[in-house]
């Protein structure tokens, strides 16, 4: 299996104005290809750092980091990302959202249009591509922003909290939304949360990150049937590992 992302000796130092703050590493980390790869750890632990620094929108202070065999050295514009916040583009309605990316790339709009249609259907938006951002739920809004990110058929996603802004319900929903497009494609995910659960429910494997600096603590392989359904999540074995990240978290006095 190839490996798209290969992480070697990162760390970060942030240089403020009272000194330098270590915010991560180093790290040394390899994310197989169609591998969904969840980071986890506290607030501060360089989730997102990493997470940018893979994307090439922010530099290493030491270390290196490939993408499909390729030093990152500057922002890259063949992966997908979704943030936190949805980033959807106010005047546009969701279907211009989504094709927002295809008009970004100088690629033909009315080739990718019924892509786009397709994956706001997947998602359960079909009948509201014309409307915009402030008449769609925040549900609806992040389905629109996931659907943009995979429109031009990205090899590697990359994903910072992008649930973190939803009620719980949403938030339940997506998750199965998401794991039901991840299957479609296999494509590489890394997906940054702070919630166990959601961790062991979406990924294959799972990065346990350390209080600040952040390092590699554990790497956590899911092996569990997929769709993780009610029952699988209710079972011993996705109890049994929340428990043991949940362990590791409790030993550096995190919960």
């Amino acid at each position: 299996m190839s490996v798209p992302v290969s992480i070697h000796a990162v760390t970060k130092i942030y240089r403020t104005k009272d000194g330098a703050v270590p915010a991560l590493g180093p790290i040394d980390l390899e994310i197989a290809s169609g591998r969904f790869v969840s980071l986890v750890g506290p607030s501060g632990c360089g989730k997102s750092t990493l997470l940018l620094m893979i994307a090439g929108l922010l530099d290493p202070t030491e270390g290196e980091i490939s993408v499909a065999g390729h030093v990152v050295d500057r922002p890259q514009t063949d992966i997908g990302i979704v943030f936190q916040g949805n980033v959807l583009v106010d005047w546009r309605d969701a279907l211009g959202n989504v094709l927002l990316q295809v008009e970004m790339r100088g690629l033909p709009r009315r080739t990718y249009e019924p892509r786009a249609r397709d994956l706001l259907a997947s998602v359960g938006l079909s009948g509201f591509e014309r409307r915009y951002p402030h008449e769609l739920s925040g549900g609806m809004q992040q389905r629109t922003a996931f659907c943009r990110a995979l429109i031009h058929d990205p090899p590697l996603i990359l994903m910072d909290e992008p649930l973190g802004a939803l009620d719980a319900m949403t938030r339940e929903q997506l998750r199965s939304d998401l794991e039901r497009l991840w299957m479609a494609g296999r494509k590489t995910v890394v997906f940054v949360t702070h919630s166990i659960e959601e961790a062991v429910q979406l990924s294959d494997d799972v990065i346990v990150i350390s209080p600040r600096p952040g390092t590699l603590v554990e790497r956590i392989a899911v092996e569990l049937p997929r769709p993780r359904t009610l029952e699988i999540r209710q079972g011993p074995e996705f109890q049994n590992l929340v428990g043991d990240i949940k362990r590791i978290f409790t030993s550096y006095g995190v919960i």
